[in-house]
C-alpha cells in the first residue's frame, strides 16, 4: 500500500508535522493516534479483505500516517520504513546484480561503507568511489561502464563535506543511473533531495527524524514509483527488515518536533562552530555554515532554516589532546549516534577502527536543545582544562 498524502497539502511543513498530518481518527477521534498492534487481519468469507490489510509484515496500518507524512515532507511520491537506517540504505543496494556498477562517495556513514564494499565484493559489483565535494572526481567514477545506482551522503559523515546534489543527479542521470541520497543529517528541513534532482531519499529515522534516542529505524521517500521503487518495496516485505508498529507510533510522535528541534539545534551548531573557530585551543573547525568552511557555497545553494547541528573539530595537540577534551565534557555525554535533544560528544576515530578516513584528533559534536551558553561554557571549560 502505498503513502497517501496528506488531504490538505497546501499547510506548510511546520504545520504538517505538529500535526500528524492532523487526521483524526475513528470512532474516538483521538488527538493522539492509536496504536495497530495486529499482525493479521481477517478475511471476508468470499475470500476479500474489505478492510483492505492481508499481513502486517507487507503493510501494517501503523505505517500510514508516518509514511505519509515523510512523503509530504520531502515532496515525495511514495515512503517505506525500516528497522533501522542500515536496513533502508541496503534495501537499495540490494537492487544491483552481479556485474552491475555503484558509484558511492569515499566518506560516508562508516558501518554503511564498510557493508557496501564487502556487499559488493560477495555479489561481483564493480564499485567506484568518489570524492564527495568533488563533481570532476565523480564524472571519473561515472566513466566507462553505465553505473546503475550513484549513493550520495551530504553532509557527509564525520567532516560535513556537501555533495551538489542538483549538479551530481543531472551527471548521474546523464549515465542512466538512479541517484540516492542520505540526508540523514540535512533532515527535510533543511534540504529536500528530490526536489533538487534525486530519485530516492534515506533517513537515519533514529536520528533527527525521531530525535529522542528511543528508537532504532529507517525511511527512504520516492520521487516516483519507479521500476527500483518497486524492486525496494518487494524488498521490504520479502525480507522482513520492518518497523514495529509501537517504534512507528514512535517515530510519529519524534516527527511533530521536528521543526523546533532542528532549527534549535542549527542555531546551536552555527554559534558554536563561530566559538570553537576562534579559540586558540582548536586546530580546524569542520561545519558548513561558517564562510570559511569548503562546503559553504553549495550548502547556501541547497540548504535552508540553517546548516544542520552537527559539527567536527579537530584539537590542537593531537589524540590525547581531543581525547581529554572529550572526557573533562559535562553537558556533551560521550556516545555514539546523534541528532537527538541532548548534546553528544564522539572521538570519532577510535570508534571507527583501522578502516577510518577521518584524523585521530577529532571530536564530533551532535548538538541538542539545551542552552547554547551551557553548551559553549562546557566547551570552555573543556579545553581549558585538557590544555
Amino acid at each position: 500500500m502505498s503513502a497517501r498524502l496528506p488531504d490538505d497539502p497546501s499547510h506548510l511543513p511546520e504545520t504538517l508535522c505538529a500535526q500528524g498530518l492532523g487526521r483524526i481518527a475513528a470512532p474516538y477521534r483521538d488527538i493522539v493516534p492509536p496504536i495497530h498492534m495486529a499482525s493479521t487481519y481477517v478475511r471476508d468469507h468470499d475470500g476479500q479483505l474489505s478492510g483492505g490489510r492481508l499481513y502486517a509484515r507487507d503493510a501494517s496500518p501503523a505505517y500510514d500516517q508516518p509514511e505519509a507524512l515523510l512523503c509530504a515532507l520531502e515532496e515525495g511520491q511514495d515512503a517505506l520504513l525500516f528497522s533501522s537506517g542500515t536496513a533502508a540504505a541496503c534495501a537499495v543496494f540490494q537492487t544491483l546484480r552481479p556485474g552491475e556498477k555503484l558509484v558511492v562517495p569515499k566518506i560516508m556513514y562508516w558501518g554503511l561503507r564498510k557493508w557496501v564494499r564487502r556487499f559488493a565484493a560477495e555479489l561481483g559489483l564493480v564499485l567506484v568511489e568518489y570524492q564527495n565535494d568533488d563533481l570532476d572526481s565523480l564524472a571519473q567514477a561515472l566513466a566507462g561502464q553505465p553505473p546503475r545506482l550513484v549513493w550520495i551522503e551530504t553532509p557527509a559523515n564525520p567532516t560535513w563535506e556537501l555533495t551538489d546534489i542538483a549538479a551530481a543527479s543531472a551527471l548521474a542521470h546523464a549515465h542512466g543511473a538512479y541517484v540516492a541520497v542520505d540526508s540523514t543529517v540535512a533532515t527535510p528541513v533543511h534540504t529536500r533531495p528530490l526536489n533538487l534532482g534525486a530519485d530516492i531519499v534515506m533517513h537515519s529515522a533514529t536520528k533527527y527524524l525521531n530525535g529522542h534516542s528511543d528508537l532504532v529505524a529507517g525511511a527512504l521517500v520516492t520521487r516516483e514509483n519507479s521500476p527500483l521503487w518497486q524492486q525496494i518495496r518487494e524488498s521490504r516485505g520479502m525480507r522482513g527488515a520492518i518497523l514495529g508498529p509501537f517504534e512507528a507510533w514512535l517515530l510519529l510522535r519524534g516527527m511533530r518536533t521536528l521543526h523546533p528541534r532542528v532549527r534549535i539545534a542549527s542555531a546551536s551548531a552555527q554559534a558554536i562552530a563561530e566559538f570553537l573557530a576562534a579559540h586558540p585551543g582548536v586546530e580546524a573547525v569542520h561545519y558548513p555554515g561558517l564562510p570559511s568552511d569548503p562546503a559553504h557555497a553549495v550548502a547556501r545553494r541547497q540548504m535552508e532554516n540553517g546548516f544542520g547541528g552537527m559539527l567536527s573539530f579537530r584539537v590542537k595537540g593531537g589524540a590525547a589532546a581531543a581525547r581529554r577534551v572529550a572526557g573533562k565534557l559535562r553537558i556533551f555525554k560521550e556516545a555514539t549516534s546523534l541528532g537527538s535533544v541532548e548534546s553528544l560528544v564522539e572521538h570519532r576515530a577510535p570508534v571507527e577502527g583501522p578502516e577510518t578516513t577521518c584524523p585521530d584528533d577529532l571530536l564530533r559534536l551532535s548538538i541538542g536543545i539545551e542552552a547554547r551558553e551551557d553548551l559553549i561554557a562546557d566547551l570552555t571549560q573543556a579545553l581549558a582544562q585538557s590544555a
